[in-house]
């Protein structure tokens, strides 16, 4: 960054360190229909729409994309930026009601603030500094010091200019059942744009992007990520000008949004994770996956193993009560399953997705025992016991309907969008976070639970809260998620040991925000192996494997009806946290038998697949047949490599791939084959499978 003489604060440069000042890189000249700034008027090279800027003002000649807009107190557009100072202190301070990237031992905090003087703003930029990861963390705060209240109707996390390069951007779009499918293509001119407006991050569209040189491949090339570190409607932008020029904005999307800010009141934006590489996207992708498990996910589970578990959803839906729990209990326990998780279905009047939502009490007759009871006879088989909950919504039928109908999010002039027959509560209300931590202590409190399965399972519509003003309703989507996120930090400081997995329908809420919460979130509802690969690799370019709920389910598969063999099913749930979602009394006495060695296979590996470096050996446009990923130990002296066959051929060629992360001059054994390679040979040679015939068969390697 540098401060010219206007004093306007530019972006000089982001990339490989260069220690030099690279103020020589910016160029001055007058482009037809860019504007001057007054006290500039007689330099017609002098332009804000020409210039790199650290965070763009609005209204006042810069037309690119903005990261600020204001409605001031006299009713102006215009923010006009100018540098004010800067301090850099050590450590960093948390975000207030938001999740944060928590310090490392290196970590550095620099905040430069800007001003404008017209309407007494200031916009301090925050950059927290990761060196080891290779991270830099971006966030703004927006304090008005003027005597009359201002608006904010858009404020950015993070604005990155690139002055000079062609860049292709790679986003993660998807759907329901199928999250995170990776898409990349050339920028065009003019505006790009994804995001959500669904009041969470969306199976749709995640928050999380990037950028790279057009012939950046997996393991070269220079590539930028930006992903924001939020649970709610968010919005990426790039936008390519008139001389070529990119500009990235991220943060909380300015559809529907807006924000009363008083008289010396600040507001403070999410964080965004910037990070660049010069290795390709493997090498960025490692990057995310380091900071995140070193720095996102809480100190209790960073290195905690995860246990094995059951989920009784696919295995009975609603069609439950005790003895048939406990019936898949005992089964799960031969097979050295470590818990089993209650789905939806055991509270209020809850016997199918229509009614009950909301009335967080047990149905005791329909289990036939409490809650306690149920617990404590798992507990003595020598299992762990996890719940479902969806505390954000809230069914008509439901006595908590009934009693507060202003507590969904609904106009109040019209009849409400239903989704799945069902209301969301209105978070940005304290009674009603209030009334769900009460709700879900006294679950709690009462009964020996390890883990819980938080669910979130429509779109959100009808922003409307019965406890605001119509003036300040802007603020609701966003009031939403500070709700959200407050229930969660109050659950987990009652409960340190409590583990929280994070769903929405599957993959719908799988962000950085949440991970700050919950150290593993369910990465789909889509269990069929096949699509979980790519699934899982798509997830993977921003998020670790350590994060990601994935089951073996039965077979044929509920969503797709596919048939795959229990080998693959095993192999492919791995790459995950690992456990089941199938009734264990359809099984066959083999199908027990290989489960019970996948989680021994599981065991011997957990610590490799959490914490080992990851690497997508194949892309799916060079090998349409297969998909190989692999897992190396920090000290990279230990490899496990997976390679899953998605399509048949009659006399086809052996899959081959090239591993990676070896140390090339030492000898790595393949104890199943009883084979010896040097770590070069591996990697410049490669390796070929010889793998039986048949649909989506697989094999998994183990190097050391």
């Amino acid at each position: 960054m540098g401060v010219d003489n206007a004093g306007v604060l530019l972006h000089l440069y982001y990339g490989r360190k260069t220690d030099a000042d690279m103020s020589y890189l910016i160029r001055y000249t007058d482009r037809g229909f860019s504007g001057n700034p007054y006290a500039l008027r007689t330099n017609r090279g002098y332009s804000l729409d020409t210039l790199p800027q650290e965070y763009s003002g609005s209204g006042v000649g810069d037309y690119r994309l903005p990261a600020v807009q204001v409605v001031s107190g006299n009713g102006s557009r215009s923010v006009d930026l100018r540098y004010a100072g800067f301090r850099i202190t050590k450590g960093r301070e948390p975000l207030q009601g938001l999740p944060f990237v928590r310090a490392s031992e290196k970590t550095e905090t620099l905040v430069v603030t800007l001003r404008d003087s017209a309407i007494d703003l200031d916009i301090q930029l925050l950059y927290h500094v990761y060196p080891d990861e290779d991270v830099i963390v971006r966030s703004a705060r927006i304090t008005n010091n003027s005597s009359k209240t201002v608006m904010i109707e858009k404020a950015a996390s993070a604005c990155v200019d690139f002055l000079y390069g062609n860049y292709d951007v790679i986003h993660f779009h998807g759907r329901h059942c199928m999250e995170r499918m990776q898409e990349r293509f050339a920028l065009p001119r003019g505006i790009t744009s994804f995001g959500s407006r669904r009041g969470m991050s969306s199976h749709h569209s995640n928050p999380f992007v990037i950028l790279c040189d057009r012939h950046t491949t997996e393991n070269t090339g220079d590539s930028y990520g930006c992903m924001l570190m939020y649970s709610g409607n968010h919005h990426e932008e790039f936008e390519v000008d008139q001389a070529g020029s990119t500009r990235l904005v991220s943060g909380i999307h300015p559809d529907g949004f807006s924000w009363m800010l008083a008289p010396e009141e600040a507001f403070e934006t999410p964080e965004a994770i910037l990070s660049f590489s010069a290795d390709g996207l493997n090498g960025l992708s490692r990057h995310y996956h380091d900071i995140i498990r070193k720095q996102i996910i809480a100190p209790r589970w960073q290195q905690a193993r995860r246990p094995v578990l059951i989920n009784s959803w696919e295995a009975a839906y609603f069609d439950f009560d005790a003895q048939k729990i406990l019936r898949f209990a005992n089964a799960a326990r031969d097979m050295d399953i470590e818990m089993l998780v209650l789905d939806d279905g055991w509270f209020g009047k809850r016997n199918d997705d229509n009614s009950g939502l909301g009335d967080w009490t047990v149905n005791e007759h329909k289990l036939g025992c409490t809650m306690k009871e149920l617990s404590d006879r798992i507990h003595d088989l020598g299992l762990k016991f996890g719940l479902w909950f969806e505390p954000e919504m809230v069914n008509e039928d439901s006595d908590l309907f009934r009693s507060h109908p202003e507590w969904a999010l609904r106009d109040p002039d019209r009849e409400p969008m239903l989704a799945r027959n069902q209301l969301v509560l209105d978070m940005s209300r304290q009674d009603v976070v209030d009334y769900l931590f009460s709700a879900m202590c006294s679950i709690l409190d009462s009964t020996r639970i390890e883990y819980v399965k938080w669910d979130f399972n429509r779109s959100i519509a009808n922003f409307y809260s019965h406890a605001l003003p119509a003036s300040r309703q802007g603020e609701v989507a966003h009031r939403f998620i500070l709700g959200t996120y407050q229930l969660l930090e109050k659950l987990l400081s009652r409960y340190p040991d409590l583990m929280i997995e994070g769903c929405s329908g599957g993959g719908g809420r799988f962000d950085a925000g949440m991970l700050y919460y919950c150290p593993q979130i369910w990465c789909s509802d889509d269990t069929d192996p096949i699509e979980r690969l790519e699934i899982q690799r798509g997830t993977s370019y921003g998020y670790p494997v350590s994060t990601m709920g994935a089951h073996v389910s039965a077979s044929p598969n509920h969503q797709t009806g596919r048939a795959v063999s229990l080998h693959t099913r095993g192999i492919v749930a791995q790459s995950g946290t690992f456990g089941y979602e199938l009734n264990p009394e359809k099984l066959s006495d083999a199908e027990k038998e290989e489960i019970k060695k996948q989680i021994r296979d599981y065991h011997r590996y957990a610590d490799l697949i959490a914490h080992g470096t990851y690497y997508r050996l194949t892309e799916p446009s060079d090998t349409p047949d297969y998909c190989a990923w692999m897992f190396v130990s920090q000290d990279r002296t230990e490899a496990l490599v997976n390679l899953v066959m998605t399509h048949v051929r009659a006399n086809g060629p052996f899959p081959f791939v090239k591993l990676q992360g070896l140390l090339p001059e030492r000898i790595y054994h393949l104890q199943e084959q009883s084979q010896q390679f040097t770590g070069a040979s591996l990697m410049y040679g490669g390796y070929s499978f010889q793998l039986s015939p048949g649909d989506y068969c697989s094999v998994q390697l183990h190097f050391t």
